[in-house]
């Protein structure tokens, strides 16, 4: 939405969230919902992950979350007391006393047969995530106020239900510190985009765009996805159930079919790496080594970054050092045939601290993914990435992840640089460009 709300309108809607009430935000048409932005700081190597900083609670307090297309429950670190609490950037959150009950049905969606399963209707809701990298998280439902800029410059309130974690584990291979907790965006009830959904607060669509050299940003809502140059594919409901899934695909390496076919692909922004499953990456290692044969590039056995690792007469000092050796990864969706995902080597290689290009596509068949393809935050790299729940289908394109993308011909769409106050530097990025 870019028009105006009038000043009168604006305090009464405050003053409505301010007290709970949300009927008139369950009247609200998509015509009235707007877009929420959020700035990405992170990046893949060395610090392995992207987070954005959400406010939660009244007063509302900053928590560091890493975002995660590939699950759906949020959750952050909680003060119940805490059982096992990692190293963060903030003190864990203080719980209200707005538990959300097994009666709930946003309880079941977190539970499934023969788990923590509630004795009475009135019981807390416990839940337990666990990720493919082995971490975990253990805690109870709550809810609480989450507030909420939109680019349009108003403002909402809405509480909304997430994992108060007390028991938390991670991969062996994380060094500290970590985030606060996790903001799921999957498909599920409890996604925190769902449930801005349910309450005419968003559109069901979330989008993110990942800079090669760090940070980005991240949307919920509509109004940042580009009117023209995005790909677009048909989501799967049918291959991979609960992710965002693109069916299956043809890996190709330069333009040369690597003859793997029927790769089942799901796009995963909580995964620091691309994951092939075995047959996919072997193909792809067998072709790139051979297309750098004689290009005085080597194995370099002892950097132990990446799994493999190539070394040159000197060391490099950026991707540009090796982008003309290395060639495009493509893949080509059999339910859009004019659909390809290209991975250029910005989107597949780090440069590690020793000065040499390692593989960040790695064999998701050893760390218990079997047949699934991930698609993770390397292979995101300067692109906007649109998940569009309401159509069913994502959408990409090459994107600058510096500023936010251009909404319309108006050079203020949205009054989005007036001085609001709390404006977050991206915003303001964008407005001095």
């Amino acid at each position: 939405m870019h028009s105006r709300i009038n000043l009168i309108v604006y305090l009464l809607l405050i003053a409505a969230l301010i007290q709970g009430s949300y009927s008139a935000a369950k009247q609200s048409t998509p015509g009235d919902r707007s877009s929420v932005v959020f700035q990405v700081t992170g990046n893949v190597y060395p610090k392995g992950y992207y987070h954005v900083t959400v406010n939660i609670g009244n007063p509302p307090r900053p928590y560091w979350l890493d975002i995660d297309t590939g699950s759906d429950l949020t959750w952050l670190q909680c003060d119940v007391p805490c059982v096992k609490c990692l190293p963060a950037p903030h003190k864990p959150y203080k719980p209200n006393k707005d538990l959300v009950t097994c009666n709930d049905p946003l309880c079941a969606s977190v539970h499934w047969p023969d788990s923590l399963d509630c004795k009475s209707p009135k019981d807390q809701c416990d839940y337990e995530v666990q990720y493919a990298d082995h971490g975990s998280s253990l805690g109870l439902l709550v809810k609480d106020w989450f507030p909420l800029q939109y680019i349009n410059g108003s403002v909402a309130k809405p509480r909304l239900a997430f994992g108060c974690g007390y028991n938390q584990e991670v991969h062996a291979s994380m060094d500290p510190p970590y985030t606060d907790g996790i903001l799921g965006l999957g498909l599920g009830k409890t996604s925190i985009l769902n449930q801005l959904n349910e309450l005419g607060l968003t559109r069901n669509v979330v989008g993110h765009c990942l800079g090669a050299q760090g940070d980005g940003f991240l949307f919920f809502g509509n109004e940042l996805v580009p009117s023209s140059g995005v790909i677009w594919a048909p989501m799967s409901t049918t291959e991979i159930e609960k992710h965002y899934s693109l069916g299956t695909a043809e890996l190709y390496v330069g333009g040369k079919t690597s003859g793997i076919k029927g790769l089942p692909i799901v796009f995963d922004s909580g995964s620091t790496y691309t994951y092939f499953s075995a047959d996919a990456y072997k193909a792809l290692v067998s072709m790139l080594t051979n297309d750098i044969k004689g290009k005085k590039i080597y194995t370099a056995n002892d950097d132990k970054s990446l799994p493999l690792c190539w070394k040159g007469s000197k060391p490099f000092k950026s991707i540009q050092d090796v982008k003309n050796v290395f060639k495009p990864i493509t893949l080509s969706f059999a339910k859009s045939k004019y659909a390809r995902f290209q991975m250029d080597p910005e989107a597949y290689l780090i440069i590690s601290e020793r000065g040499n290009a390692c593989l960040g596509i790695l064999n998701g068949s050893e760390v218990g993914l079997e047949n699934i393809n991930l698609i993770g935050d390397i292979s995101f790299h300067d692109k906007i990435i649109i998940y569009d729940n309401e159509k069913q289908q994502i959408g990409w394109a090459p994107a600058n992840c510096k500023k936010l993308p251009n909404i319309n011909e108006d050079p203020d769409p949205g009054g989005l640089c007036k001085p609001y106050g709390s404006n977050i530097d991206i915003l303001q990025a964008y407005c001095a460009a």
